[in-house]
């Protein structure tokens, strides 16, 4: 008989689960992130803003036939490495595409949630091959930390865009689990693998994911105190340059064919400046990351906390002399994980929400492996346990109390949102699944059984199935909509050469359901004096302005233009052929002769042109 060092017997705990058994776990662990990553995934339209631009470049990349630089609007796009577009490109060129995906969000959400699917077979396989040794119920473990990464907010959200957030989470959570499934089992884990996967993370997001991988790593072999050993199952020399032969190869050809603008672009501006300065107007405190982190796992937040304090636990016992197995490890491993993540992007100037998402995977074994204890085991796990039941019926109150707060919102795009959202009851639905949920902890908090983080995970999946989804289809037909209402009209009603402008409110997925290129302009004061002088010089890949009065020219143009935007007083009286108006949106035919005239008055005042400076992110 043994024995745990906080006195918990271990008599029989650990299990090893059969083939079949696992065969089981993850035929449930793919049914349900089916469900929640693909069903409904293209039923709506693209989100504005960056969606439809990785959109754009990965159906561009089947149009024109080159895979090699990401194009949208006629324009390169150097934000992102090119194997988000690689894959969105290769759904797009599927047979039949445009028959069972006609509003193009299939082949653009796919990589997204293969990705997530992926990682929650990947963390439900690892912990069914390795239970830890508080573990006696692996497989319901191996679900609910599966879940536990499904269900955070921020997974549910990028799971289903189209941008490659989700699936930078995926490659890189996937090579570390394999990193550790290697430290952890030599001779069950070939050691070139995870850094095939990393190679991908490279072409992914770009250095960021070695910079990760390597920091994660960093951490791990100085909380197990045991490099030597790390060093050779890891074999991180060749292992890097198995990375560098992958993803390499594209980012010298990149620059060899576009040069300089590429290197400032990516390299400079997206990466280097990112990091080092803010951009977009993305300044967050140092301390960010902290509320992202417990918000990013509600309502198990004092579960993921409990696992932190664990593996710091275990850490002093290490220590002081006690040492643990290599295979029981995994916890400190996420530990590790997650403040890699924490500790790069809280250093990092610019801070977004996604940023976080690549330790979403670590906060999830985290939760499981902190609730897989025996309850009686520690007092700290029935503290995590209240506090994951009264943030669930708080979070249920919240939602009840919708009719209260639901009027206050209030947003220009969607003006009839609130209106709507309560009386579709949607809400109402989300309140009834998080009280189950917290009823159903208060129940198992009395008479606690194994799998009960299981019992509160089961209302939260229909929580996002029937809440998350129908109001994403709702704010999809209040917000996305009426922008392809616009683009049919244009489409039906454009003339020969007349070019697509829009202005004000700037939407990419104009761009990307005309398929055409558009001349985008926002609401400064010198918006209409570059939009026409861009109408007469600009050149761009597949379009060539034209002068008004020339051969190829049009005398009119197609204008698309935000409620707000037209009454501006140089937007006034230019008599224009009003077309149809969706939403807050205008279609107007203009007179580019009318244009033209107001747009010399206002030179004429000393507005000039700025359209030809540089500018690192335009379409």
């Amino acid at each position: 008989m043994s024995s745990s060092p906080h006195g918990c017997d271990l008599s029989g705990v650990m299990q090893k689960l059969s083939p079949q058994q696992r065969r089981r776990g993850r035929l449930l662990i793919l049914a349900l992130g089916l469900a929640l990553f693909l069903w409904q995934l293209g039923s709506t339209g693209l989100v504005d803003e960056t969606p439809p631009l990785f959109a754009a470049a990965g159906r561009a990349m089947t149009t024109t036939g080159d895979w090699l630089t990401p194009r949208v609007n006629g324009l390169p796009r150097f934000d992102k490495p090119p194997l988000v577009y690689w894959l969105m490109g290769m759904f797009y060129s599927l047979p039949g595409h445009d028959a069972w995906d006609p509003l193009g969000t299939w082949a653009a959400r796919l990589p997204s949630a293969l990705a997530a699917l992926l990682m929650m077979l990947a963390l439900g396989d690892t912990v069914m091959l390795w239970p830890q040794s508080q573990d006696s119920r692996a497989r319901r473990t191996a679900v609910a930390v599966a879940l536990a990464f499904a269900l955070s907010p921020l997974v549910m959200l990028w799971s289903r865009i189209a941008v490659s957030d989700a699936l930078l989470c995926g490659t890189l959570g996937v090579s570390l689990l394999l990193q550790w499934r290697r430290f952890a089992a030599p001779s069950r884990q070939p050691w070139w693998l995870a850094w095939v996967v990393l190679g991908l993370a490279v072409l992914t997001k770009g250095p960021v994911a070695v910079v990760l991988s390597g920091l994660v790593l960093i951490l791990f072999a100085a909380m197990q105190w045991n490099l030597n050993v790390l060093w050779q199952r890891l074999r991180p020399l060749p292992g890097l340059l198995i990375t560098a032969l992958i993803s390499l190869p594209w980012y010298g050809i990149e620059l060899l064919v576009e040069g300089q603008p590429f290197w400032d672009s990516f390299f400079g501006y997206h990466n280097l400046q990112r990091f080092t300065s803010v951009v977009n107007s993305h300044l967050q405190p140092w301390w960010y990351f902290g509320p992202v982190l417990l918000v990013a796992s509600l309502p198990f937040s004092p579960l993921l906390i409990l696992g932190l304090m664990q593996s710091f636990v275990s850490l002093k016992e290490r220590l002081s002399g006690l040492q643990s197995a290599p295979e029981d490890s995994l916890q400190s491993f996420a530990t590790c994980w997650l403040l890699g993540v924490l500790l790069l992007f809280t250093s990092a100037a610019t801070k977004l929400p996604s940023y976080w998402l690549p330790a979403t995977p670590a906060a999830a074994l985290l939760i499981g492996l902190a609730a897989s204890a025996s309850p009686q085991a520690r007092l700290g796990l029935k503290w995590a346990w209240a506090g994951s039941i009264g943030l669930a019926l708080v979070l249920a109150a919240g939602f009840w109390a919708s009719p209260l707060w639901l009027p206050q919102i209030y947003d220009p795009e969607m003006p009839s949102l609130a209106t709507e959202l309560l009386a579709s009851r949607f809400v109402l639905r989300a309140a009834v699944c998080f009280s189950v949920a917290g009823l159903l902890g208060v129940v198992l908090a009395w008479q606690p059984r194994p799998g009960r983080l299981l019992a509160m995970q089961g209302p939260l999946v229909l929580f996002h199935l029937l809440a998350i989804l129908p109001m994403w289809a709702l704010g999809d037909r209040v917000r996305q909509l009426p922008v392809r209402q616009v683009a049919e009209l244009m489409l039906t009603s454009q003339k020969a050469r007349e070019p697509l402008v829009m202005v004000g409110a700037m939407k990419p997925s104009l761009h990307f359901y005309t398929d055409q290129v558009v001349v985008y302009e926002g609401r400064s004061d010198g918006a209409l004096v570059n939009l026409a002088d861009r109408l007469q010089s600009e050149k761009r890949q597949g379009w060539i302005a034209r002068p008004i009065d020339g051969p190829q020219g049009s005398p009119t143009m197609l204008l698309v233009i935000d409620q707000g935007t037209a009454k501006r007083i140089y937007w006034q009286d230019l008599q224009p052929e009003k077309l149809g108006e969706f939403g807050i949106y205008r279609v107007w035919r203009l007179s580019r002769h009318r244009l033209e005239q107001r747009a010399q008055q206002l030179r004429d005042e000393g507005i000039q042109p700025n359209w030809r400076r540089p500018r690192p992110e335009r379409f």
